[in-house]
């Protein structure tokens, strides 16, 4: 099972119907996934209870079995003032370390408003990646300018949508 993981909390977002769109297309090839949204974190998670697992609320221990038995995961990742969301560093820092993520295979899609497609965020994502011992698919397809490119959940640029399904070809024998 893939687990593609929604990397903000925010209301109403793109990257949540990157996600859904990334679900459909692994669908397609018969490939079974689950979407991990950002926006069911428990509001209290990132209170000093993140450093003392003995006060995990339930909600987010049912997320961190989520990422335990995923085998591979996607992260779709919008750009936040030239980085990844913040939420996304702290549910990380919140998995079970080192064993969460280590050996597992992860696959990174970036998001921007402006024309870069998240790619700095996309760098410090895969640096922390690594430490926790993931193996990341060098290919990361970026889409710049994403809120001009998404029309219904479905991608209005070919080009956008190619580079998913050349990714999740890579992914699915990664």
């Amino acid at each position: 099972m893939i687990l593609i993981i929604s990397g903000t909390n925010r209301p109403n977002s793109i990257t949540l119907k990157v996600a859904t769109l990334y679900q459909e297309l692994l669908a397609q090839r018969g490939q079974a996934s689950e979407i991990l949204d950002l926006q069911d974190l428990p509001l209290d998670f990132a209170s000093p209870t993140l450093y003392k697992s003995e006060l995990y609320s339930q909600e987010f221990l049912s997320l961190r079995r989520r990422v335990a038995q995923a085998a591979k995961m996607v992260f779709v990742v919008p750009e936040y003032n030239c980085s990844y969301p913040g939420v996304l560093k702290a549910f990380i820092d919140g998995l079970e370390y080192p064993e969460a993520l280590r050996r597992k295979k992860g696959a990174l899609v970036g998001l921007s408003t402006g024309g870069q497609g998240g790619n700095i965020a996309l760098s410090h994502l895969t640096d922390v990646l690594h430490y926790c011992g993931m193996h990341v698919l060098a290919q990361k397809p970026r889409f710049p300018h994403i809120h001009k490119h998404m029309q219904e959940g479905q991608f209005t640029n070919p080009l956008y949508k190619q580079l998913l399904e050349e990714q999740i070809e890579e992914l699915l024998v990664f």
